[in-house]
């Protein structure tokens, strides 16, 4: 199965990277809606799109707002935006409020029920992450593969949702700060690199793919990828438009 990193910068967009949007594009499914969401019309081949919102911050779900050019001249059967029902409150209530977005996009809010099926015998399920507002992780499972995507929480190797991504092929982490930023991270419930590796490393995962990535790092360097595969080697730096295979 492929999955698509269309953005994997937090916060804000940079000149390299979007904010968070991953697409499984032969499922139609979505994971976030950051400013890369207009990649998904690119990638879109169903007449379904199933889009899938951890939390409310605008660097999640900017993107709902693009939904006019992402479905432009396709027939889609259904585009539903899957969520908290909190989360979707306050993406109908203040994102698109008359004032800021006076025609909302062809789409349904559905509340996210703990376990929702997914197309060739998978399922999503979702558990809570500790993040300033709240924020949930998702784990999507199929007969012969599997992976989960946390972002905006801060990670440890003893996380309270450690069992819930235990062993799962693909595990895509947040790792927003250095592991000289400790109380930056848990100020903003974000996550440093070393605990990301320690939990892949706890957790048995097969491999791990870093996203939501500091736009103010180095471009060049933005995350050390040796101190991270000293700890879990099987660690990989997302890129916007990387290709996986899982």
């Amino acid at each position: 199965m492929k999955l698509i990193l269309l953005g994997t910068s937090g916060y804000h967009p940079s000149d390299r990277r979007q904010t968070a949007c991953l697409m499984l594009p032969e499922l139609g499914v979505v994971l976030d809606a950051g400013t890369a969401m207009y990649r998904v019309r690119d990638h879109l081949v169903t007449e379904g799109l199933d889009i899938f919102v951890t939390h409310a911050h605008l660097d999640h779900v900017i993107g709902l707002t693009y939904l006019f050019d992402v479905v432009r001249d396709r027939t889609m059967r259904h585009v539903v935006v899957h969520g908290e029902a909190k989360t979707l409150e306050a993406v109908e209530e203040h994102l698109f409020a008359s004032a800021l977005f006076p025609v909302k996009p062809p789409f349904e809010l559905c509340p996210l029920e703990s376990e929702v099926a997914l197309a060739q015998g998978g399922r999503l399920t979702c558990f809570p992450l500790a993040h300033p507002g709240g924020a949930l992780g998702f784990r999507l499972d199929w007969p012969d593969r599997s992976m989960a995507y946390v972002t905006d929480t801060t990670a440890t190797a003893e996380a309270d949702y450690l069992e819930k991504i235990r062993g799962v092929d693909l595990l895509v982490h947040e790792c927003h700060f250095a592991d000289d930023l400790p109380d930056q991270a848990l100020l903003t419930g974000h996550s440093c690199l070393g605990p990301v590796a320690e939990l892949a490393a706890a957790a048995g995962v097969g491999r791990l793919l870093l996203t939501h990535i500091n736009p103010l790092a180095d471009a060049e360097r933005p995350v050390d990828l040796d101190a991270a595969r000293a700890i879990f080697p099987e660690t990989v730096l997302g890129a916007d438009n990387m290709e996986v295979n899982f």
